[in-house]
């Protein structure tokens, strides 16, 4: 364990000696101001000056120009020019009595290869990307904005290597799944770690009512607007300096601060237009069978058939506008901001309402001591429209997929709505009659201190919390349809999170030509989630809360868990062209058993720019860094607060309090999952760094993986949660920049991107197990990628045709007993994903496309399945029968062989979509932007759905590619106007 009494004292007794050491050292007042600019000349606003290692630095306004002011003992020091996507430029300047005011202008080179861009590598603090032996992507504010999109997460859709990101629901409110170099985890989660200027967040997707599949997870929450930028951190070298907790990768997120100087208002107002994309084949044959579910009967009746989706889907508007004002003077800088969001969905009544604001206020309280602080508020709330579909019936979609099209769905004269297949609601009765909806109000706050008493020392305090509140209300009236005696379910969730941070960091130099940087960090986390839910049907005719009626259902539910940790990490640098780093992270945390409560993690890494060593003065090589690390991270998603304990539930027995014992045995000696990754790489740049390129291979082995285990029933328990399996990731990562043409008017820029993973798991007890939210359908299978879909499939001849009865009708599989088989008839991980962004700039005008690819996986389409089947008969399948084109009885039968379900998912997409236009008027406004931006144009695939991408079952793990019911990603426009003054 961590002896934190004696890391305390000694911390104490090395900052009241820096502390000393700081005031009695004599200051002098200095300034400096310049300019930075790129090689042509052109400004560069918002680059940074910055004196290293301390607490002075400033951003550039929008002619380039910069200042810098403050107070420093007489020496020499570091000025750091730095922009993203630019080379790092450092100067020397010597502060004395007679030398205090500095005029240094900076001209930065493009990199492509973003080598020189400083990144915040996890707790370990800031270092420049050439030092680091892994990969790690950053996608900055401008690639944000150009973007249209509402939520970080969608935004981050093909801009970085290794990265799937599948918007599972087209609802305005969600629902978006991350995932970084494959799925770690079967039972567990596959999202990565989010943090927020140095504090982790909460992204949980809290189910509090059912939607059918479809949830919110909380980076909803969210204003793109206020973001800075995001790094990404993919591989365990990196992640490991988080433990038991990275093993899914990290996303860090730092949020807009201030600059000095006068004040700067940016106003920003957009118009969004939201419809259905593409919609599916219905059948509209004016004739239908006498008897649908009787294959006997072929005789055909006329009737009137009804474009459900015309009147289900409509088109959506929405408005979003932010605004923020950011400066300071002297050693004070601040930014605010407040932005209200209103966005429609396809589906009519539903909608997502956000409202946030930000504070960050930055004092400078010495030359070595600076104090940040960060508040962010958000309330949200949206107006749902449930799906249905996995465990509940009254979903608008599940409506409209069950019920055939031959019948009127608007209501009568008396308000009245009819449902012919009679256990699923009328499709317009729930987007008309029922009330759903969800609220959350989010309060995120960090304070930190950072001192740098002494040259080359610097400590960091970080102090953050994330609490939120968020409840769900769901309403059907008396004499539903589905629920005639009325339904009502209230549920509220209550999460808080908080962290402790201290970080110390020593730069010094040994020689002339090494460098070291030692660091260590210590971490206290806590995290407690209460929920309460209650559900009551038999309601009064007027009154809609759960008193009005029988409860039915109640839950209440409370958990916590504390994590501390310690690393400790070593970084040589030799010559400013190798570096060997070295870190050891040590857990232990309330979840983990009690013989496992110490994990630890160690890492290492490598880089070595060879063109450093090289003479490159006639070759296209302009730079060449080679790069492996190994590290070990660790995963807690499948491990509840409490699963070391065999837990009790509470039950009226007789009237009276009693206990009842889960199914579940406890296990004592749990531990978290564990991966281990190495990973090789190429980074290089040609023609004077106009053509970039990232290479990645990496190799990932995951094991004690959490599974349930059967247990002999003479012990009274059912099963057991134990770390019994192992997963392997095996992938590829390329990534190639260019700048084609940069001219003084002219600039063009692209990008590629190209991923591929193959997963595998093993370790499972009997072979395999169903994975929840799929009917059973997406499985966890020894020696398979994670999720491929099981199920019945055509029995074949030995040429793969279709075996055809005597009447044409098909039949299912057998095994060699007779009995019907099973087995994989779908993949629904991709052989690869891809994406290409096209940057065109001319003047004051610019145009930009992105494409994002995702090919070679396949989707289990049971909205087709049941829209197939002749009792619900609404679909292009039951036209086929209809017109003869398949023998009567066709569809009866093969709606039971699933693989005629499968299909092809693959697709290419127009993700985004801009045209832009600037102009720099001569007044107080200093520039103004108008913007048209479409998403999800148009997508090139052979799917018969609404869209391949969607999932049913949320962000459930592993489950991907079961498409039922899901609300469609809409196409959207969006016209903005951007104001800075």
């Amino acid at each position: 364990m961590i002896n934190s009494i004696g890391i305390r004292n000694a911390f104490s007794t090395l900052l009241f000696t820096a502390i000393l050491s700081g005031m009695y050292a004599q200051e002098i007042s200095w300034a400096i101001q310049g300019k930075i600019t790129d090689t042509e000349g052109t400004p560069l606003i918002g680059a940074t000056a910055q004196i290293e290692n301390h607490p002075y630095g400033n951003s550039t306004d929008i002619d380039g120009s910069y200042s810098l002011e403050g107070s420093l003992p007489e020496g020499t020091y570091n000025l750091v020019f730095s922009y993203i996507g630019y080379s790092t430029k450092t100067r020397s300047i010597t502060i004395t009595s007679e030398n205090n005011s500095f005029s240094e202008d900076a001209q930065l080179s493009e990199d492509f290869l973003k080598m020189d861009e400083v990144v915040i590598t996890g707790t370990s603090g800031a270092t420049a990307k050439k030092n680091l032996g892994n990969a790690v992507s950053t996608v900055a504010a401008e690639e944000l904005e150009k973007t249209g999109a509402t939520g970080i997460d969608q935004a981050l859709s093909g801009k970085l290597p290794g990265a799937l990101v599948n918007q599972n629901s087209g609802n305005p409110a969600g629902g978006i799944s991350i995932t970084l170099r494959g799925n770690s985890t079967v039972l567990g989660s596959s999202d990565p770690l989010y943090i927020i200027d140095g504090v982790i967040v909460d992204n949980s997707s809290l189910e509090l009512l059912d939607l059918g599949g479809y949830t919110q997870n909380r980076l909803v929450d969210l204003n793109p607007a206020d973001i800075e930028n995001i790094e990404i951190i993919k591989g365990a070298a990196a992640a490991a300096i988080y433990g038991s907790r990275a093993s899914n990768g990290v996303v860090q997120i730092f949020t807009k601060r201030g600059q000095t100087g006068a004040p700067t208002i940016n106003f920003k107002t957009s118009f969004q237009v939201n419809q259905l994309r593409k919609a599916i084949k219905e059948n509209m044959e004016s004739m239908a069978f006498e008897e649908p579910g009787n294959s006997n009967n072929p005789n055909l009746i006329p009737t009137e058939r009804y474009n459900m989706q015309d009147l289900i889907f409509r088109t959506g508007v929405g408005t979003n506008n932010n605004i923020s004002v950011s400066g300071g003077s002297g050693n004070t800088r601040y930014y605010a901001s407040a932005s209200a969001l209103y966005n429609e969905g396809i589906i009519d009544n539903s909608d997502f309402t956000r409202y946030t604001s930000r504070l960050s206020l930055d004092q400078v309280l010495n030359s070595w001591l600076s104090l940040s602080l960060g508040l962010g508020y958000t309330h949200n709330n949206s107006s749902e429209v449930p799906n249905g579909g996995l465990s509940e019936v009254y979903g608008a979609l599940t409506g409209f997929n069950f019920n055939n099209n031959n019948y009127d769905p608007r209501p009568d004269a008396d308000g009245n709505y009819t449902s012919p297949a009679g256990f699923v609601p009328n499709p317009l009765e729930v987007i008309n009659t029922f009330d759903f909806a969800q609220k959350t109000n989010r309060f995120q706050g960090n304070v930190q201190l950072k001192a740098t008493p002494f040259t080359g020392f610097s400590t960091e305090l970080i102090l953050g919390l994330d609490q939120y509140t968020q409840t769900g209300d769901g309403y059907i009236p008396v004499r539903s349809t589905v629920k005639p005696t009325g339904w009502i379910r209230s549920a509220i969730a209550n999460k808080q999170l908080l962290n402790a941070d201290l970080n110390l960091r020593y730069v010094f130099n040994p020689t002339g030509n090494l460098n070291s940087i030692s660091q260590m960090g210590f971490t206290l986390q806590t995290d407690d989630l209460r929920t309460l839910i209650m559900t009551a049907d038999k309601l009064s005719p007027v009154v809609n809360t759960t008193d009005a009626g029988t409860v039915i259902s109640r839950g209440d539910n409370y958990s916590k868990r504390n994590i501390q940790g310690a690393f400790v990490q070593q970084t040589f640098g030799y010559d400013e062209k190798f570096f060997v780093t070295g870190a050891i992270r040590v857990d232990a945390a309330s979840t983990f058993g009690i013989d496992e409560r110490t994990q630890v993690y160690p890492k290492a890494s490598l880089s070595y720019l060879i063109s450093e060593d090289l003479n490159l003065t006639n070759s296209p090589i302009s730079s060449l860094k080679l790069r492996a690390s190994y590290g070990e991270s660790g995963n807690l998603t499948a491990l509840s607060a409490y699963e070391r304990l065999s837990n009790y539930s509470p039950m009226p027995i007789n009237g009276q309090t009693g206990l009842v014992p889960s199914a579940r045995l406890g296990n004592s000696t749990l531990k978290p999952e564990r991966q281990r990754e190495l990973e090789f790489g190429i980074d290089a740049g040609f023609f004077n760094n106009r053509l970039g390129l990232e290479f990645s291979y990496y190799d990932v082995d995951v094991t004690d993986l959490l599974l349930l285990r059967t247990l002999a029933p003479s012990t009274g328990f059912e099963t057991r949660l134990e770390n019994v399996g192992n997963m392997t990731n095996k992938g590829v990562e390329l990534l190639i920049r260019s700048q084609p043409v940069k001219t003084g008017d002219f600039e063009w820029t692209n990008s590629i991107t190209f991923s591929s993973n193959r997963n595998k798991v093993d370790g499972i007890e009997g072979g395999q197990i169903a994975l929840p939210k799929s009917f059973g359908v997406s499985v966890a299978r020894n020696g398979e990628p994670l999720g491929v879909l099981d199920g019945f499939y055509y029995a074949r001849n030995e040429n793969g045709e279709i075996l055809l009865d005597d009447d044409g009708l098909p039949t299912r599989a057998v095994d060699e007993n007779g009995n019907i088989d099973r087995k994989t008839i779908g993949d629904p991980n991709p052989a690869w994903t891809g994406s290409f962004i096209n940057n065109l700039s001319y003047q004051n005008w610019s145009f930009r496309f992105q494409l994002d690819a995702v090919q070679g996986f396949d989707v289990f389409n049971f909205t087709d399945r049941v829209n197939s089947h002749p009792n619900f008969g609404g679909g292009f399948r039951d036209a086929q029968e209809v017109r003869g084109e398949l023998p009567r009885g066709y569809n009866l039968v093969a709606y039971n062989i699933w693989d005629r379900y499968i299909e092809d998912g693959s697709f290419v997409k127009i993700r985004e979509l801009s045209l832009s236009y600037s102009i720099t008027p001569k007044s107080a406004l200093s520039r103004l932007t108008f913007s048209l931006i479409g998403r999800n144009i148009a997508s090139f695939d052979s799917y018969s759905g609404w869209d391949p991408e969607t999932s049913a079952s949320g962000q459930t793990n592993g489950v991907r590619g079961f498409d039922f019911n899901e609300v469609p990603i809409p196409r959207s426009f969006i016209f903005s106007i951007n104001a800075k003054f």
